[in-house]
């Protein structure tokens, strides 16, 4: 009888994930931002949740977990289950922040991008008085004053910090001054001063000052240019082939959640990016859609990871 038994109910047993896939999501559903509220991450995630809550039918709420170069809200979705119940927008920091402290999770293996939202270049950018006009001059002049160049970052570990960091590396191991922060307002008005020599940021928070021509262009970090930015040089065509260095925002989730979920997260994400309001104000930020597969958003935020570590070994930096 008991054996009858199993064997009526065995199939019953194993439609029960399969069911519970194809009811996704049948509650709410927790979308973590690792920043304390305003700011880009919000800019995404926000009208992202809306977006998703429409196309899926259930409401996904945003919630702001600051703190420790966003390592406390990413531990968060780390340590939820695999069930695409927990979720987290961020951005480029979760790979900086991985590269350069320890965190109380393993970026690589414990999350898994769903969707890559959107990434944007960021540009080099150079005080009025500096002797270089364009990247390829900006290397051969550091080059011949090593150690007398100075570029200035929003803080240890920030994406400008590492742009510059890549830079130098890919440079040919340039010898160049780091100079941190709190924040990319102070940078800006020091380059303005001339108290800096170089910074490496977005094209939004510099635009009025390169086109007012209190602070140069040198150019961009990546060889894809948003539509309608302004003509500077690129990596590749200032002898710079392998350096690349930009911002992007992501859809991520504990590493497992199932195949089917993960595709509609993603789809939903992807027609969320390419058409609509969101789209538009993507456009206004110098920002480019991701619009990837699950598995080549996985595979875009895995690279990033691998080429800030190895930034941060080859410079030895740590951020305690």
């Amino acid at each position: 009888m008991l054996r009858r038994h199993l064997l009526a109910t065995a199939p019953l047993l194993l439609a029960r994930p399969a069911l519970a896939q194809a009811d996704w999501p049948a509650r709410p559903v927790r979308v973590i931002v690792p920043f304390p509220p305003g700011g880009s991450n919000d800019a995404i995630g926000r009208p992202l949740a809306d977006a998703l809550s429409r196309a899926l039918g259930q409401p996904f709420v945003v919630e702001n977990r600051g703190g420790a170069g966003s390592t406390l809200g990413t531990a968060e979705v780390a340590r939820a289950p695999a069930d695409g119940y927990t979720l987290l927008v961020t951005s480029s920091t979760f790979a900086t922040s991985a590269a350069v402290q320890a965190t109380p999770y393993d970026a690589a293996r414990d999350l898994g991008a769903v969707a890559l939202i959107a990434s944007a270049p960021l540009v080099m950018l150079a005080s009025p008085s500096f002797a270089a006009d364009t990247m390829a001059d900006a290397v051969r002049f550091i080059r011949a004053n090593p150690g007398k160049v100075h570029y200035g970052s929003g803080g240890p570990g920030s994406i400008g910090h590492m742009a510059g960091a890549l830079f130098a590396l890919r440079a040919g191991r340039l010898d160049m001054v780091h100079v941190p922060y709190r924040g990319t307002g102070p940078v800006l008005n020091d380059m303005v001063a001339g108290t800096i020599e170089l910074t490496f940021t977005s094209m939004p928070a510099a635009a009025g000052l390169v086109a007012s021509g209190r602070l140069k262009l040198l150019g961009w970090t990546t060889d894809a240019v948003p539509p309608g930015g302004p003509a500077a040089p690129t990596p590749r065509s200032s002898g710079l082939p392998d350096y690349e260095a930009g911002i992007w925002w992501g859809l991520i989730a504990r590493r497992g959640i199932p195949d089917a979920v993960r595709a509609r997260l993603n789809a939903a994400a992807n027609a969320a990016v390419t058409g609509g309001r969101f789209a538009e104000s993507l456009a206004q930020e110098g920002a480019m859609p991701g619009n990837l597969s699950p598995d080549a958003s996985d595979r875009f935020v895995l690279a990033d990871l691998a080429r800030w570590r190895e930034v941060a070994q080859a410079g030895n930096i740590r951020v305690e």
